[in-house]
């Protein structure tokens, strides 16, 4: 059978028909996606943006028991949410959704994920999505069970200096990895405030870390995402260095070694008045690269390999960024159309360099991860 797009190509279709036929192309794959949360729900403005921005996602359905996210659904929706329910267990039951976006207090989060994966649904969870390690693992295993995608919401992966980052490193630009150094720093501030101290995020039991889990997660991820390796040994030290009555870090300090012989440093921490301070900076046997997001240049590099070597600052990289392509992204992968952007694996290997980072904290021993 030939395919229609491949003939009209052949023929010279005008971009207007091939637009075109992409858009159907889209209807012949409609997603419904269900958000399971609560009132306390991370970014959920960010993903119910995304879920209208993104044209795979046909149909949205939510799950939150005292309702107090269906008129902020409902403002950014509009007629994509369809339906709304007290439980997500009776979601699940009466139209269980091709992809199910949890977005929960991480104590709470591994039920509703477990749910999500034995009713069929590929799942998108927010970050850390649980408090033990070993919980995480379970689910990990039940989606390869299950043959679903279960991806953590690390979305600067899909940034596009992260995406050029990463293009000159696999083509060898820079060299062999030698070594890699990093910081992410943000605002103090939150950290004085009365309803933030009564928060899930400031309780240990509740949110599993501090800083680091929360934060320096989308730094560790990255560290192996653009290398294309994975931390293999970390050493650790956690604390309050703000005086904030807070039972979870402010401020992590990590060392670690990569599966490819590359050593790195990270800073993780609540420093600031206001705003991010960033950092990735990665040496190779042939130039160097440094990403700086928030605030400084997208992008910076320098190869050896030129024939007349110089310093690349790159001040502007186009490209959509943030939630919407990541979330996108989880659509089209819950469809069929598209890798994930992350993996399973991927999402364990985040979650388990900061709890090993965590227990080297606590022990003062150097931890070994067999992933």
């Amino acid at each position: 059978m030939v395919d229609r797009r491949e003939f009209i190509q052949a023929v010279g279709a005008s971009p207007v028909i091939l637009a075109a036929l992409a858009r159907a192309d889209q209807g012949r794959a409609p997603v419904k996606v269900g958000v399971i949360t609560h009132a306390d729900g991370a970014h959920l403005d960010a993903y119910f943006a995304a879920l209208a921005q993104t044209p795979e996602a046909t149909s949205v359905v939510l799950a939150d028991p005292n309702g107090a996210t269906v008129a902020a659904a409902r403002s950014s929706l509009g007629d994509k949410l369809t339906a709304t329910y007290d439980s997500a267990a009776a979601m699940l039951e009466r139209e269980p959704p091709a992809l199910a976006l949890v977005s929960m207090e991480a104590r709470l989060a591994p039920p509703a994920i477990e749910a999500a994966l034995q009713a069929g649904c590929h799942v998108l969870a927010e970050k850390p999505a649980c408090v033990r390690i070993e919980d995480f693992a379970r689910l990990a295993a039940l989606a390869q069970r299950q043959e679903r995608h279960l991806m953590l919401a690390l979305a600067n992966r899909l940034n596009p200096e992260v995406t050029e980052a990463r293009r000159l490193i696999a083509e060898g630009r820079i060299g062999k990895l030698y070594g890699l150094e990093m910081h992410l720093i943000a605002d103090q501030t939150r950290l004085t405030q009365p309803a933030y101290h009564q928060s899930w995020y400031a309780q240990q039991a509740r949110a599993g870390g501090g800083h680091l889990i929360w934060l320096g997660i989308h730094w560790l991820d990255l560290a192996m995402f653009l290398t294309g390796s994975r931390i293999t040994q970390v050493s650790g030290f956690r604390g309050i260095v703000g005086g904030q009555p807070l039972d979870v870090e402010d401020s992590a300090a990590l060392a670690f070694r990569f599966d490819n012989g590359t050593f790195g440093t990270m800073t993780s921490g609540y420093y600031l008045d206001q705003g991010y301070h960033s950092h990735i900076k990665i040496w190779g046997s042939r130039g160097w690269l440094q990403l700086e997001p928030y605030g400084g240049l997208p992008l910076t590099w320098y190869s050896q390999d030129e024939p007349q070597p110089e310093v690349h600052r790159i001040e502007r990289i186009e490209g959509p960024s943030g939630y919407t392509p990541f979330v996108s992204a989880c659509v089209r992968a819950a469809a069929g159309l598209a890798e994930p952007p992350i993996t399973s694996l991927e999402s364990l290997r985040a979650l388990e360099v900061v709890f090993a980072a965590y227990r080297s904290a606590e022990t003062g021993v150097r931890q070994d991860l067999t992933l």
